[in-house]
């Protein structure tokens, strides 16, 4: 068992931030079962889902990463860095992400569901390094 300087205080992570930081992946997540749903049934309504949850999840996303940009600008290394990079990743992929499901129904299959789930496993890594940078140091 670990124990800390009780001089240095633990890092906590901001409640919104954790909120945010959070909420990507059941957005992300919802997002690629609906595209795996509608290459399944091609039921259209499939891809609007789809098309919705990934835009709430990239509203969540860009608040995420301003809240890891303002945790990077804090501490200037470690794990707020890889969290910020993993977070724009993500950012950068939903959004090409987000342009393929406004494509035609028919069109964005399967780009969209590849991309979906490549966009899922980057925002399950970046709240992975959100949350990581808290156990180090930490007492029970």
């Amino acid at each position: 068992m670990a124990t800390r300087d009780p001089r240095t205080p633990a890092r906590t992570i901001h409640p919104l931030h954790a909120v945010l930081l959070a909420g990507t992946v059941p957005l992300f997540l919802g997002g690629l079962l609906a595209d795996l749903a509608y290459g399944s049934t091609m039921e259209m309504q499939w891809s609007n889902f789809a098309g919705w949850l990934i835009a709430g999840a990239m509203v969540f996303t860009g608040f995420a990463l301003l809240g890891a940009l303002i945790a990077l600008i804090r501490v200037r290394r470690g794990w707020p860095l890889l969290c910020f990079v993993l977070l724009l990743a993500a950012f950068v992929l939903g959004l090409i992400d987000s342009f393929v499901h406004a494509r035609d129904a028919w069109a964005m299959m399967p780009d969209a569901t590849i991309l979906s789930a490549i966009v899922l496993v980057v925002a399950i890594l970046a709240t992975w390094a959100g949350f990581a940078s808290l156990r180090a140091g930490a007492t029970p």
